[in-house]
């Protein structure tokens, strides 16, 4: 059972996770590669607790990470999409589009390819007007791809709120009319 949309691309399904993707949720959590900027390996118990506040994010503010799935073979390859714990009065920095895919997709375009769907949805469904990315200084391929979705370096060495205070992240983000602008050039 799905609570939201479910979002189509070239390559991708994107839609709310569901209970058929914790499998997926679980071996990306074991890839060392994949989680050291997104919170590093874990067990499958705290593998299950993400999926379910990713798929509990939907139903408490109506939007949340999407899981990614490949159109060809309906492979779970990652999650990404809109997403701002504790929604508008949480103390996160911003409204986020982040991403992060299983190490056997990295590289080929997936991240990008539904980042892009998942801010068009943003600024089109949930009205957003800004998105950032929260990204560790040293995840060179991220910092790439949210350059080349348009995004610009605009907070250096921010400290997340609890419980994610040990992490320092540079903010990548641009505005709607930005984005707009951009996907008519």
């Amino acid at each position: 059972m799905s609570i939201g949309p479910t979002l189509t691309t070239a390559r991708l399904i994107l839609r709310p996770p569901q209970h058929e993707d914790f499998d997926g949720f679980a071996q990306m959590a074991t890839e060392e590669e994949t989680m050291r900027f997104i919170g590093g390996v874990a067990p499958r118990d705290a593998a299950w607790r993400g999926m379910a506040s990713r798929a509990g994010s939907w139903a408490l503010l109506g939007y949340g990470m999407f899981s990614v799935l490949r159109r060809d073979t309906g492979e779970w390859i990652g999650r990404l999409g809109p997403w701002r714990p504790g929604g508008k009065e949480g103390s996160w920095p911003g409204d986020e589009v982040g991403w992060g895919v299983k190490q056997s997709a990295a590289g080929q375009g997936f991240a990008y390819e539904g980042a892009v769907a998942a801010i068009d949805w943003a600024f089109d469904t949930l009205g957003w007007d800004h998105v950032i990315h929260c990204i560790d200084k040293k995840n060179a391929p991220s910092i790439k791809l949210a350059e080349r979705l348009g995004s610009q370096l605009q907070r250096e060495d921010h400290r997340l709120a609890p419980p994610f205070e040990e992490h320092i992240v540079d903010l990548y983000g641009q505005s709607k009319a930005a984005w707009k602008a951009r996907q008519r050039t």
